[in-house]
């Protein structure tokens, strides 16, 4: 039997599963967070005053700050990029509707409201050109992305279980940078979001749990796989206005870098955080080739931290046209 074919039983065998996995890591839509929950209320007498104090403490953040905030939210709006890539990947079927395609529409549902709540917060904030993040995210969705998985489940859940680690790292340091300068608001809204990206983590980190209990070599292989490629953000493909595809995330990733939100230390630490969890010194009955990919994942974090170590980063902001320095 084909590798591709073992794999796709592997998720049909583990979609019976999919029920409990929506029961445990999902959240039902009547009971979990909506944006206007944390935004000034539109009905209300008060509303503008909302919006002015909302307004008036959003001042105080710095420029690094909103560049980040800004990338953040164009990479949650992003969103229809992601959810078409994961309808795609062997084993989920839109057109019959299977457990597997109902996992993927309730989680692309959650994550739906992370872009809602974030961009309504920049608009009424005052501190960005609205006009100039609305045209990168439409470029960014007509670019699409890369990741380097192909329709591979296996590699697909290794990249969902890095990157929702990676964006709960990103969202709770921005919650945790926006209480120190006194905007208690959108620390909150950053933390429920953050606390959303960690519960989808622990769901396709139990989707990958399953499959090394199941096809161990090849669930080790395409970790290996992923790890040599190295994991790509979602959104590595961010452009500018009248710009090509080039350095702008790059720039994007050294102001988040700077301000200590999401640094090369932390991708180090997320692949031992990974190690750690799926137990993979652990786990026997390896053929000698994934013997040899587990002996390469032990040692790449200390591997890696020796040359995040080394790395510089620029010191001077990228100015972008998502936040102009006269209205900071």
């Amino acid at each position: 039997m084909s590798i591709k074919n073992i794999r796709l039983e592997v998720m049909q065998f583990l979609e019976k599963n999919v029920d409990s996995f929506v029961d445990q890591y999902l959240i039902p839509v009547e009971k979990i967070w909506q944006p206007t929950d944390f935004l000034p209320n539109s009905q209300s007498d008060t509303f503008f005053d909302e919006v002015k104090e909302l307004r008036e403490i959003a001042k105080d953040l710095p420029y690094d700050f909103w560049v980040t905030l800004v990338g953040d939210t164009i990479t949650e709006e992003a969103l229809p990029t992601y959810e078409s890539w994961l309808m795609d990947v062997e084993g989920i079927d839109n057109i019959e509707r299977n457990g597997w395609s109902k996992w993927i529409r309730q989680w692309t549902g959650e994550e739906n409201r992370h872009g809602d709540l974030l961009n309504k917060y920049l608009y009424l904030s005052g501190r960005v050109n609205m006009r100039e993040v609305e045209i990168t995210t439409q470029h960014l969705i007509n670019d699409g992305f890369d990741i380097g998985t192909g329709r591979d489940p296996y590699k697909n859940f290794v990249y969902t279980s890095f990157q929702e680690l990676a964006t709960y790292v990103s969202h709770n340091r921005v919650a945790q940078m926006a209480k120190k300068y006194g905007d208690n608001k959108l620390s909150k809204m950053c933390k429920m979001i953050a606390g959303d990206e960690m519960r989808h983590h622990h769901a396709y980190s139990e989707f990958v749990n399953r499959i090394f209990q199941i096809d161990p070599s090849e669930m080790m292989l395409a970790f290996q796989y992923m790890m040599k490629a190295k994991i790509v953000m979602p959104a590595h493909f961010l452009r500018e206005s009248g710009e090509k595809i080039s350095t702008a995330f790059e720039q994007f990733s050294d102001s988040a870098q700077r301000i200590g939100v999401y640094t090369a230390a932390d991708y180090v630490d997320i692949i031992q955080k990974l190690n750690d969890k799926w137990e993979i010194d652990k786990i026997s009955g390896l053929t000698d080739e994934a013997e040899k990919a587990r002996d390469y994942l032990m040692k790449l974090p200390g591997r890696m931290a020796k040359i995040s170590e080394r790395m510089v980063i620029p010191q001077e902001s990228h100015i972008f046209k998502w936040v102009e320095p006269a209205r900071i």
